[in-house]
């Protein structure tokens, strides 16, 4: 029992969480999971915020849900936009769940 005393009083103090390299280690892999992992988020959260709110009628867009179609409706200060899939079919679609707009002048993206 008396090397386990002894044992317990030779290990130090503080230990190792107030290691000053410790401490510099963690910021370390906070600033870089930030950078590599938060940023590149908030970036495409505001681009998408800005997209939405950029669309106007004449718009092609893709939803969610895979229907394509173009925009015959926007409403200021409403969540929805109406959405023409062909000549007889209009549906309302929130604009949350909007994956691309593409502008009537944009061209199609090609995929190679």
């Amino acid at each position: 029992m008396s090397t386990l005393l002894v044992i317990a009083q030779s290990t130090g103090g503080a230990g190792p969480m107030f290691d000053p390299g410790f401490l510099l280690m963690m910021l370390t892999m906070l600033g870089i999971f930030y950078f590599m992992m938060l940023r590149p988020q908030q970036q495409k959260a505001n681009e998408f915020q800005e997209m939405i709110s950029k669309i106007r009628r004449g718009d092609t867009v893709v939803t969610a849900g895979g229907l394509v179609g173009r925009v015959s409706k926007v409403t200021d200060g409403s969540d929805e936009v109406e959405v023409e899939l062909n000549d007889q079919m209009k549906v309302r679609v929130l604009k949350s769940t909007l994956m691309s707009v593409r502008s009537k002048n944009e061209p199609v993206k090609e995929t190679s």
